[in-house]
């Protein structure tokens, strides 16, 4: 595990493997939840801040992946318009992730 994340870190995975399974597939689905969780806090009555906190628990993993696909993309040997849209897409993916 430690050794993916560093691998992650220093855009040593295949750019599809870095946007889609980690930026897209395991982000989305850890932003989601705790956006749940977040909620969830908030109804049943949670102070705020801690609604909050519980929101922003991935964001060190969003950070992790957009560094990931970044570095990723400039070891991307094919054609260069693939490794532009990735950076622009997790760009765009991190913000609404993190805002919404």
């Amino acid at each position: 595990m430690k050794n993916q994340v560093i691998r992650l870190w220093r855009g040593e995975v295949g750019l599809a493997r870095a946007f889609w399974e980690y930026a897209i597939a395991f982000g989305s689905l850890a932003n989601l939840t705790t956006t749940g969780a977040a909620f969830a806090a908030y109804l049943a009555g949670w102070p705020l801040v801690l609604a909050v906190v519980i929101f922003l628990l991935p964001l060190p993993y969003n950070v992790l992946t957009v560094v990931a696909v970044w570095r990723s993309a400039d070891r991307y040997a094919g054609p260069p318009i693939w490794a532009t849209l990735a950076r622009a897409a997790v760009i765009v993916w991190a913000t609404i992730v993190t805002l919404v």
